[in-house]
């Protein structure tokens, strides 16, 4: 079953139409592949290499041969593999003869990330592609994309074929791409690592408390979270701070990315199993925030949180405006002091809290309560208005408008 994904998609032709060099980057198995053959299959004039197949390497072992007369659109899938076909990418691009465009697709690596930048700099447009996300799928299958995560094989199967795909896919991860990418440590302690990383998702990172726990040094413990966050296994939701009279958290935030993963790495296979679990509410924040910054689209989201206990999980900034986004794993959600006291101190327009219900009602003037299956369509919503507008949120707008 083909899952059809026109945000990445637009995103890929955006970049092309602003340079000569598209890089679509993102974990193993979350469609990169499918998505670059469907781009392929829609372009005017196509050539499609597969690092993966033989025949195709054989081809670029001599790649300036292989690509120099090449026109239209030039995908490579796999090109971290190899460092010179970035070289011969880069000559290629800069000969004003040149009337193709390129596609590189890699798995997302900080290694690989860097050598794009370095090769191809000034160049080349970068696109990240996740898991499937409420833009994606039916908004009511969201439990299912919640419960099994994102990549595409794990949600489109069975319960236990999905179970079952995702501890292969944890292993396969840790013993055979891992040291791909040059990586020598050993897989059980990363696999215990990644554990610790999946109870600790949704706090605030602390790097000597994970070295601890580990018997290894907190140098040690952050080298190990820069590897599950350049591999898009991890998330750090950096922290929100501005000079007011209140001591705040300075450390960012730990999630497992995909929540699929995380319920496997915590030993939890069904719905009940998950929803009977201590991490059950840390984990739906997790895949509201993941739907969030997905359609936001937007590197200003941050937590916020005071050494007196008061937090925000979301605080989005846009056009002028500030949203803040709460998370109840309730049926009922309420608006609690520390909430009202956020929305003060940040000087929110309008905080939302976020649950697994189907109604969208309003607390105050300043607080409504939004279903996780709506999350993707009001934060569209938000952007599209404030852009019609053309000025900010709080510049005497009604608010009615918008929500």
């Amino acid at each position: 079953m083909l899952i059809d994904r026109p945000t990445p998609i637009e995103r890929i032709h955006q970049a092309l139409s602003a340079h000569p060099v598209a890089a679509l980057t993102g974990p193993r198995q979350c469609g990169k592949t499918a998505l670059a053959r469907e781009i392929a299959a829609r372009a005017e004039q196509a050539t499609y290499f597969d690092l993966e197949e033989p025949s195709h390497r054989r081809r670029l072992a001599t790649p300036e041969q292989a690509l120099g007369r090449l026109q239209g659109l030039v995908v490579i899938d796999g090109v971290q593999r190899s460092s010179m076909l970035l070289r011969t990418v880069r000559i290629l691009v800069d000969w004003t003869g040149n009337a193709a465009r390129f596609l590189l697709v890699g798995s997302a690596a900080h290694s690989w990330n860097k050598r794009v930048s370095e090769y191809l700099a000034g160049r080349v447009g970068l696109v990240d592609l996740g898991g499937l996300d409420l833009g994606e799928v039916p908004p009511a299958d969201w439990r299912r994309l919640w419960l099994r995560g994102g990549f595409p094989r794990s949600y489109l199967a069975n319960l236990d074929g999905s179970v079952t795909w995702r501890r292969d896919y944890i292993r396969t991860f840790l013993e055979r791409d891992l040291p791909q990418l040059g990586i020598t440590i050993p897989a059980e302690r990363l696999r215990r690592f990644w554990t610790m990383i999946a109870h600790s998702h949704g706090q605030v990172s602390n790097a000597a408390e994970l070295a601890r726990s580990l018997g290894t040094s907190a140098g040690t413990a952050r080298n190990y979270l820069d590897l599950f966050v350049g591999t898009r296994m991890v998330r750090l939701l950096p922290p929100w701070f501005e000079n007011i009279r209140k001591r705040q958290v300075k450390s960012p935030r730990v999630y497992v990315r995909d929540t699929g993963i995380l319920h496997t790495l915590l030993g939890l296979a069904g719905e009940e199993d998950v929803a009977g679990h201590p991490k059950v509410g840390a984990s739906f924040e997790g895949f509201a925030i993941a739907q969030l910054l997905a359609a936001f689209d937007s590197r200003d989201a941050r937590f916020w949180r005071t050494h007196g206990g008061v937090e925000l999980a979301l605080l989005v900034r846009h056009r002028g405006a500030r949203f803040g986004f709460e998370c109840q794993f309730a049926d009922a959600p309420v608006a609690t002091r520390r909430m009202r006291t956020a929305l003060r101190d940040l000087a929110l327009d309008h905080m939302w809290i976020v649950y697994p219900g189907e109604e969208v009602y309003r607390v105050d003037d300043r607080i409504s309560v939004l279903p996780v299956s709506h999350v993707q369509d009001k934060a569209r919503e938000l952007m599209r208005r404030l852009m019609e507008d053309g000025r900010p949120w709080n510049d005497g707008i009604p608010f009615h408008r918008y929500i």
